[in-house]
């Protein structure tokens, strides 16, 4: 499956060393010249990495990547921030808005190309606790809006979907305990609802869960996961 990244420049430097870097490598992408037009995109489609200019009207870098972090689709996407300022103060504000990595310019291709396949590894991994099962079992959620009892639809190794009485909003916190087995103790961890599908259906993205509790999730999940293909 091609790699798809977002490049974000109001001019066209940072396409031509992103075109000279991939060469014949299996990635696409998409270049858009200011962050509102970046926001459109990120709003309709999840990208394996996003690659933007620090100093841009309308949006900065800063602002836009505090956008990726808060987004729905892009929320754990690796960000590669580009800049000529030289100022470590620049380099702090990045990382700070969630930058995963930050190039200064002129960019070497050779360095770009790395950061690139670095970030692509993460997403490999993250897409395998992605892959999602079918799994029918009791869950237990609380937020600030209350707390409901539902049943899981499918699963991942970093989220739900659950169908329940009536739905949190997008994007509140929620407490999640799952009863993996009817006579055991849940699996606890917290996450954020990531989606609202009709009146009953939310789809739960677990980013808050201890070593143990995922060890837990991981041991009764993986077995199911290698049943059949999977499902991406």
């Amino acid at each position: 499956m091609s790699k798809r990244v977002l490049i974000v420049d109001d001019e066209p430097y940072l396409s031509e060393i992103f075109r000279g870097a991939v060469g014949t490598t299996n990635i696409d992408f998409l270049s858009v010249s200011d962050g509102v037009e970046a926001v459109r995109c990120l709003s309709g489609e999840r990208f394996d990495v996003v690659l933007l200019g620090l100093r841009m009207p309308s949006m900065d870098g800063i602002d836009l990547t505090r956008q990726i972090r808060g987004s729905v689709n892009n929320r754990t996407t690796p960000v590669i921030v580009v800049s000529d300022d030289q100022q470590l103060s620049a380099v702090s504000l990045a990382f700070e808005a969630g930058a995963s990595f930050f190039l200064y310019k002129p960019v070497d291709q050779g360095q770009l190309l790395s950061l690139i396949r670095a970030a692509q590894h993460s997403v490999e991994h993250d897409r395998r606790h992605f892959r999602r099962v079918t799994c029918r079992m009791k869950v237990h959620l609380k937020s600030e809006s209350g707390e409901l009892q539902g049943e899981t639809l499918d699963m991942s190794l970093d989220g739900i979907l659950v169908r329940v009485t009536t739905t949190i909003p997008a994007l509140s916190d929620v407490r999640v305990a799952l009863y993996l087995l009817p006579d055991s103790k849940p699996v606890v961890g917290m996450g954020f609802v990531a989606r609202v599908i009709g009146a009953h259906q939310m789809g739960i993205h677990l980013d808050r869960v201890s070593e143990i509790e995922s060890a837990k999730l991981q041991d009764f999940l993986l077995p199911l996961m290698t049943e059949g293909p999977a499902d991406e």
